[in-house]
């Protein structure tokens, strides 16, 4: 099964982020997993958040930006991946000179309800 972002439906998620969700076990035939391509306009950043279940990985696709994993911040870039272990705070700012586009992996799939904002900046 072949999927296009452009042939699906955008929704933002609790933390902010424009997602274009391809395989997650809800709308296709997919198993324990989830991908989806997240968008972060220039200038802006995700609210800090949790996932309690699923593990993460993003892996950067276009653009720059600075990611926080618990207390630590790092510059990202184009071809970059990054580990989320589940209960991890993270958020990821984009400081790029336009869009910040990330690849997102979860296992166990994503789910609005395993997603918790920790409301810290």
């Amino acid at each position: 099964m072949i999927r296009n972002r452009d042939n699906t439906i955008p929704f933002v998620t609790k933390d902010g982020s424009i997602i274009h969700e391809l395989y997650h076990p809800g709308s296709t035939p997919v198993e324990g997993t989830s991908v989806a391509e997240a968008y972060v306009e220039q200038t802006l950043e995700t609210k800090r958040h949790i996932h309690e279940k699923s593990q993460e990985v993003y892996y950067i696709l276009k653009g720059r930006g600075v990611m926080t994993l618990g207390e630590r911040s790092f510059d990202v870039k184009e071809g970059d991946a990054i580990l989320i272990p589940p209960g991890t705070s993270h958020k990821i700012k984009n400081t790029g000179d336009s869009g910040l586009r990330i690849l997102c992996i979860c296992t166990p799939p994503y789910s609005h309800d395993d997603t918790i904002l920790t409301g810290s900046s």
